[in-house]
């Protein structure tokens, strides 16, 4: 398989679980991209269209702590940010969108420190 038909079908993956995840108002979507450097998270109201919470492996807080952000330890650096930003905002639960990406690695290591944050899922 090449990197293009890789790409396209965790686009397609992406598109079938969003037909059926929509974040509102009182539970937004939590929306992760994973590059091979960084990894993004944002927190989405699909009902106004817009982010609530936006944060990544390439922001200060988490870039100043490590060496390399495309790494599980950053990953959880990351969760654990944006449990404490969403505690922040009164966001106490999410819908988990992990964008076509297998539940592991790095997605599961963001998806496990939120929830250690005490964001229900």
């Amino acid at each position: 398989m090449t990197e293009i038909d890789k790409r396209l079908a965790r686009i397609k993956r992406h598109k079938r679980v969003r037909k059926n995840i929509s974040g509102s108002n009182e539970r937004p979507r939590l929306c992760i991209f994973r590059s091979l450097k960084h990894i993004y998270a944002q927190v989405i109201d699909d009902e106004k269209g817009t982010t609530l919470v936006s944060l990544s492996t390439l922001d200060p807080e988490i870039r100043s702590k490590g060496k390399y952000q495309g790494n599980i330890k950053s990953a959880e650096m990351l969760g654990s940010l944006l449990a404490k930003k969403l505690e922040e905002k009164g966001i106490k639960k999410v819908v988990f969108d992990r964008g076509g990406y297998l539940y592991h690695g790095r997605v599961k290591a963001v998806a496990e420190s939120t929830r250690k944050g005490k964001v229900v899922f």
